[in-house]
């Protein structure tokens, strides 16, 4: 038996690999596209496998609505609080992982924990501090002008001054989040620096809510981050379809038995006219005790009741337990006309 030398060795295997990358090119054109005749105009983009995408574009729709929502509510409080005119509004809405959201930030910063009731895990509410320490001056008494920001965690009274604020935002957090479920916010922890804080691993994927506060000449950011696993039992209901069918059905709901609870104890006049008719300024002016008003009205026919001086029934004239008293006979339908007689003038 002949022994191949390592010239014929060498070209088997190129003989080989060109095969391979052939068979390689033919594959190529079966899966990236149905159509044959098109296959050199095929898009192919890559995936991280680390950075999975595990919320929907309509579910990321619904939750920028649902935070846009916030931001309004928000933006008003802090205008009433501060006397001044805040605006916030959603810069950004993008899921990314933990890991990336918190080499983002800067350090110090004002990094707070959130607890949701009703769910498991804690959200974070991290605040710029070119945002902070103007709100601190405005409430403390100044105009922000010259203004310097500090590179420093905030103090003991800076951080009770800035969780009156952070108060009144998970107050508007809360209210946004009615829509899909009724939860209560709770900061049970405060940080400067965001790079010690770990409530989910690096790897893992959360959802970025950016704002951006406005107030006169100074702005700054603010960003809520939201685990994957933290809001993944109410993800169903943020399909912006179902959403926003929620929203309607409960605010029409609501809506419905706030009013008939208020119009249960609403008082109306009741008034009931026997009949009527015309009579001039001077005969009114001369009528004395024991005169007689005539009208073409017969004693038979029905008084009519008036509620709110609106035609609502039709009623016999009697007595009850020695009272004067109308027995109502027949509705008076919304667009109906009561013929009402006249006598004649003479």
């Amino acid at each position: 038996m002949s022994m191949l030398d390592q010239n014929e060795v060498d070209a088997l295997l190129a003989a080989v690999d060109s095969a391979g990358e052939a068979e390689e090119e033919q594959h190529v054109q079966k899966i990236f596209s149905h159509n044959q005749k098109h296959v050199e105009n095929i898009e192919i983009r890559e995936y991280d496998f680390k950075r999975p995408e595990r919320v929907s574009k309509d579910q990321m729709l619904a939750l920028e609505t649902l935070h846009e929502a916030f931001a309004r509510n928000f933006g008003a409080s802090l205008s009433g609080f501060l006397r001044t005119i805040v605006e916030v509004r959603v810069a950004a809405c993008e899921q990314m992982t933990y890991g990336e959201f918190v080499s983002g930030l800067p350090n110090p910063t004002s990094y707070n924990l959130i607890q949701p009731n009703d769910l498991e895990g804690q959200m974070c509410l991290e605040v710029s501090p070119l945002i902070i320490y103007p709100i601190i001056d405005r409430l403390l008494g100044g105009n922000n002008q010259d203004l310097f920001i500090p590179q420093r965690p905030m103090t003991t009274i800076e951080q009770r001054l800035i969780s009156n604020v952070l108060r009144r935002g998970l107050d508007a957090l809360s209210e946004a989040w009615e829509s899909v479920r009724k939860l209560d916010f709770e900061i049970v922890a405060h940080e400067s620096n965001p790079q010690l804080v770990q409530i989910v691993p690096p790897n893992e994927v959360v959802l970025v809510i950016g704002l951006e506060v406005r107030m006169a000449s100074r702005a700054g950011t603010m960003n809520l981050c939201i685990p994957y696993n933290v809001i993944e039992p109410v993800m169903e209901e943020l399909s912006s379809q179902s959403w926003f069918a929620v929203n309607r059905s409960e605010n029409d709901n609501s809506s419905e038995d706030l009013i008939n609870a208020n119009i249960d104890q609403t008082g109306v006049t009741l008034t009931s006219v026997l009949a009527e008719t015309t009579i001039t300024l001077k005969d009114l002016s001369e009528m004395k005790i024991g005169d007689m008003i005539v009208t073409s009205n017969n004693a038979n026919d029905p008084a009519l009741i008036l509620v709110e001086q609106e035609p609502k029934f039709l009623a016999q004239i009697g007595q009850h337990r020695g009272n004067r008293a109308v027995m109502v006979e027949k509705l008076v339908a919304r667009g109906d006309r009561v013929q009402r007689q006249f006598p004649d003038k003479k």
